[in-house]
C-alpha cells in the first residue's frame, strides 16, 4: 500500500444524485498495518494471546473470558480473507487487533465439489487460529452453507442430485448426508495439525463452531421445487411416521385436518406431503399446525443430536444452530428461534440494504444497476416513497437467557449513508447488551476499491466502516454506553408457538409508521398484537419460551415524539432529521445530521459542524470518565465513496451507477468545531494513527479538513 499523504485534497467532478458536483474528497491511504508508533493501537484491548485463560464459556445471557470470570464482548469481522497465508496472515491479524477485534469468523466450506475432506482447506483454518490466537483474536467456525455445495449426480449418499441445485434443507433430513457432514466436523476438530501436533478440539482459541449457515425448515427455499424427489421423499415419511405416532395412523390424520389433500400425497406409502410456507403462516389450517410441530421438531432433532455429537468428540467451544430468517418473522420466526434454543447462544443475521436493483445485484455492485441514499438513523424504507420502516439488524432481543450473537452484518453499499454503521451498532449494541457483533466481511488486507467489471457490496475495509472501528470498539466492548433498563418481557407458550399464535415481538419484520404501535393493554399475546419495536432503542428486550400462558408486559413509556431516549438518559435518537446524541461520562458525539442543529451541547464538551452526514465521538483510551480521562480519541468521519464513481438520477429518489470507481477510497473533507470544558492538548493524527503536524491547546478546536483521529490529553 501507499503511504498516506497528509491534507492532500482532491476535487472531483461527480454527479451522485443531483448534488456533489465539484465537492472536495481525500484520498483514504493508510499502510497495512498501522505504524508501530500509533497512538489508536488497540492491541491492548485483546488478550497476550486468545485462549489462555481457557474456552469462553456461555452463561447468564454472556460470554465469559475462560475462568476469569469477565465478560467479554466481541466486536468481530468475518475473514480474513481465504488466500491469506504466513505473513501476510500475520499483518491481517496484527492489523484486525489492532482496529479494536477481538473475533473472527472464518466462513468457507471445508469440503471440495464432491462433498468429500479438504485437507487443505482444514490445514488453512488450523493456521489462521494460530496467526489470530497470538493478536488475542478468536476464531469462530462456519463450514457448511447450502450455496457451497452442487452434489453431482452419481453421489450415493446424496441421491436425486443433478449437479445444478443446491442441497437447501437436506442436511436436517438425509441420513447419508448427516454422515458425510459428521465427517467433514470430526476431520477439522481431530485431525492434528502437523506441524505443532495439536488439533483444534484443544484448542481454547477456537471460540465456537457453528451447525449450518442460512438454511431452514421455515424459509422459502423449503419447497418441492429446490429439494429432489428422493431427498423429500425421506422427510414425506418421517411426516407420516409422525402423524402415525400422534394420531393412530395417517387416515386418523386427514379426518382430523377435513381431509385437507395435496397432489404429493402417498398415503399408501406412509408419506404425507407439505403445504408451502405462505399458506401454513397465513392460513393456519389443522393440517399447518400438526406441519409446523413436525418440521420443528425435525430441526430442532436435528440440531440436538448434532450438538451432543460435536460435545462427544470432546468439543468444549460454544456451539449454535445456525441463523437464519423464515418466512414469517410473526408466526414461523419464533419456531425459528425456539429450535436454535438447542445450542449454547442465539445467532442472526441482518443487512441494511439500499433498495440495491439490477444485474446480479444480490452480490455485486455493476454498472447501470440502481439504488438510494437510505439512513438508517431516520428509519427511511428500503423502498423508495414508503413510509418509515421500523426495523434495523440493531434490535436485538436475549432469547431464553442465552446470549446472542449477530454474525454477519453491516450497511450495504453504495449507500452514502454506510457511514452511520459502526457507531450505531456500537451504541445500540451495548445498550441492548449485545454479545457479538461480526462485520461482514473483510476481502483483503488492503483498503482497497478492488475495481474489476463488478465490486463486492460488503467490502469492510473502507473509511467509513472499518475507519471507524477504533472509538466504536472502545464504546462497545468496555461498555462506554451502559446498558439499558429491561423494557419489554415476553412470555411465549411453547404449545402456542407449535400452533402458530405468533410474537408481538417479531424480529426482522418490516413495521412502518401505521403499524408499530405498543401492545394494547389486557388483550392476548399474539401476531397480531405488536410491540413498538422501537423499545429497542430504549433498552433491553426479552423473550422466553415455557409453559406458562404466554404474556407480555411493556416496561417503558409510549413515545411521544420522533426522539427515542434510552432509558439510561445517554442516548438521544431524532428520527425526524436522522441525528443519534450520545451523551454518557465516558463517551461523548454525535452522528448523522450535524448540520441540521447548529451546536450541539453536551455534558463536557459542545460540537459544531456544517457537514449534513458526519459522525464526531469522544472516546477515552485509560477507562476514566472524560473529565478525568488522561488520554482520549476524537474520531471523525463524513462519507465515503469510490475514485471516480458516477451517478444519475433516475426519479422516484433512485439512482443509476454509471461508474463503479475505482482505488483509491476518498472521504468527503471533514470540518467542525469542539469546545471543552477544560483546557486540552489535542495532536492530530494521521491515518495510521501516528503524530502528524504541531498540537493544538486550549478549550477550542477547529477541525482539520483530512484529520479523522486525534489525541486528546487534559493541559494539567
Amino acid at each position: 500500500m501507499n503511504n498516506y499523504f497528509a491534507a492532500s485534497l482532491v476535487v472531483v467532478s461527480l454527479a451522485i444524485g443531483e448534488t456533489t458536483r465539484g465537492q472536495e474528497w481525500i484520498p483514504f491511504r493508510p499502510t497495512a498495518p498501522m505504524e508501530s508508533d500509533s497512538r489508536i493501537d488497540l492491541r491492548w484491548l485483546n488478550e497476550s494471546t486468545a485462549g489462555e485463560n481457557g474456552w469462553v464459556q456461555a452463561k447468564d445471557g454472556k460470554f465469559w473470558l475462560g475462568t476469569t470470570q469477565t465478560p467479554v464482548r466481541f466486536w468481530a469481522v468475518n475473514g480474513p480473507p481465504h488466500d491469506l497465508q504466513g505473513e501476510d496472515l500475520k499483518r491481517c491479524a496484527q492489523m484486525l487487533a489492532r482496529y479494536g477485534v477481538n473475533m473472527v469468523r472464518i466462513h468457507g466450506a471445508i469440503f471440495d465439489d464432491r462433498g468429500d475432506v479438504d485437507a487443505k482447506k482444514i490445514a488453512h483454518i488450523r493456521d489462521v487460529v494460530q496467526a489470530m490466537k497470538q493478536q488475542g483474536i478468536y476464531t469462530h467456525l462456519s463450514v457448511y452453507f447450502p450455496l457451497w455445495f452442487t452434489p453431482p449426480a452419481d453421489l450415493a449418499w446424496m441421491p436425486g442430485y443433478d449437479g445444478k441445485k443446491h442441497p437447501f434443507a437436506a442436511l436436517m433430513i438425509h441420513p447419508g448426508f448427516q454422515e458425510k457432514y459428521r465427517g467433514w466436523i470430526q476431520a477439522l476438530l481431530t485431525n492434528p495439525d502437523p506441524k505443532t501436533g495439536k488439533a483444534l478440539i484443544d484448542e481454547p482459541a477456537v471460540f465456537g463452531l457453528e451447525i449450518q449457515n442460512e438454511d431452514s425448515f421455515f424459509f422459502w427455499t423449503f419447497n418441492e421445487q429446490n429439494i429432489p424427489d428422493p431427498v423429500l421423499k425421506v422427510l414425506e415419511k418421517k411426516f407420516g411416521d409422525w402423524l402415525v405416532s400422534k394420531y393412530g395412523s395417517i387416515e386418523a390424520a386427514f379426518a382430523a385436518w377435513n381431509r385437507m389433500a395435496l397432489p404429493r400425497d402417498q398415503f399408501t406409502d406412509g408419506r404425507v406431503a407439505f403445504r408451502p410456507l405462505w399458506n401454513i403462516a397465513n392460513e393456519r389450517k389443522p393440517r399447518d399446525i400438526d406441519t409446523a410441530m413436525f418440521l420443528y421438531e425435525t430441526q430442532s432433532g436435528f440440531y440436538r443430536k448434532t450438538y451432543e455429537f460435536v460435545r462427544g468428540l470432546g468439543f468444549r467451544g460454544l456451539i449454535h444452530a445456525s441463523n437464519w430468517t423464515t418466512a414469517s418473522p410473526e408466526r414461523l420466526g419464533p419456531l425459528e428461534k425456539m429450535s436454535y434454543t438447542t445450542g449454547d447462544f442465539i445467532d442472526r443475521h441482518g443487512y441494511f440494504e439500499c433498495h440495491h436493483q439490477g444485474d446480479n445485484a444480490a452480490w455485486s455492485i455493476r454498472q447501470n444497476q440502481t439504488y438510494r441514499d437510505r439512513s438508517a438513523l431516520r428509519f427511511e424504507a428500503n423502498e423508495p416513497d414508503k413510509p418509515r420502516e421500523f426495523t434495523h439488524p440493531v434490535m436485538d432481543p436475549q432469547y431464553d437467557g442465552k446470549p446472542s450473537m449477530i454474525s454477519e452484518t453491516t450497511f450495504t453499499r453504495p449507500n452514502r449513508y454506510r457511514s452511520e454503521a459502526p457507531l450505531f451498532f456500537a451504541c445500540y449494541g451495548a445498550l441492548q447488551d449485545s454479545d457479538a457483533i461480526v462485520h461482514f466481511a473483510l476481502d483483503g488486507m488492503g483498503w482497497n476499491v478492488k475495481p474489476n467489471y463488478w465490486m463486492q457490496q460488503w467490502t469492510l475495509a473502507t473509511p467509513a466502516m472499518m475507519g471507524q472501528f477504533p472509538a466504536a470498539a472502545i464504546l462497545y466492548r468496555q461498555g462506554l454506553v451502559k446498558t439499558g433498563p429491561v423494557v419489554a418481557e415476553v412470555q411465549l407458550n411453547r404449545a402456542d408457538t407449535l400452533r402458530l399464535a405468533g410474537t408481538p415481538l417479531p424480529q426482522g419484520a418490516s413495521l412502518d409508521e401505521l403499524r408499530a404501535k405498543d401492545l394494547p393493554k389486557g388483550l392476548p399475546t399474539t401476531a397480531e398484537q405488536r410491540i413498538d419495536p422501537l423499545l429497542h432503542f430504549v433498552g433491553q428486550t426479552r423473550v422466553n419460551f415455557s409453559e406458562a400462558p404466554s404474556d407480555a408486559k411493556i416496561l417503558a413509556h409510549e413515545r411521544q415524539s420522533t426522539v427515542i431516549e434510552s432509558g439510561t438518559k445517554e442516548l438521544s435518537l431524532d428520527y425526524e432529521i436522522g441525528l443519534l446524541t450520545i451523551d454518557a461520562p465516558m463517551a461523548q458525539g454525535v452522528s448523522g445530521a450535524l448540520a441540521s442543529t447548529g451546536s450541539i451541547p453536551l455534558s463536557d464538551l459542545t460540537i459544531t459542524s456544517a457537514m449534513d452526514l458526519g459522525h464526531i465521538v469522544v472516546v477515552p483510551m485509560d477507562n476514566l470518565p472524560v473529565t478525568r480521562s488522561k488520554k482520549m480519541l476524537l474520531q471523525v468521519m463524513s462519507e465515503e465513496m469510490a475514485s471516480g464513481f458516477l451517478t444519475e438520477p433516475t426519479g422516484n429518489s433512485e439512482k443509476k451507477i454509471l461508474d463503479i470507481g475505482r482505488d483509491p477510497w476518498l472521504y468527503r473533507k471533514l470540518n467542525g468545531r469542539i469546545e471543552f470544558r477544560t483546557e486540552m492538548r489535542v495532536t492530530p493524527l494521521d491515518i495510521d494513527g501516528s503524530p502528524r503536524g504541531k498540537a493544538i491547546e486550549g478549550k477550542r478546536i477547529e477541525l482539520l479538513p483530512d484529520a479523522i483521529y486525534y489525541l486528546v490529553e487534559p493541559m494539567q
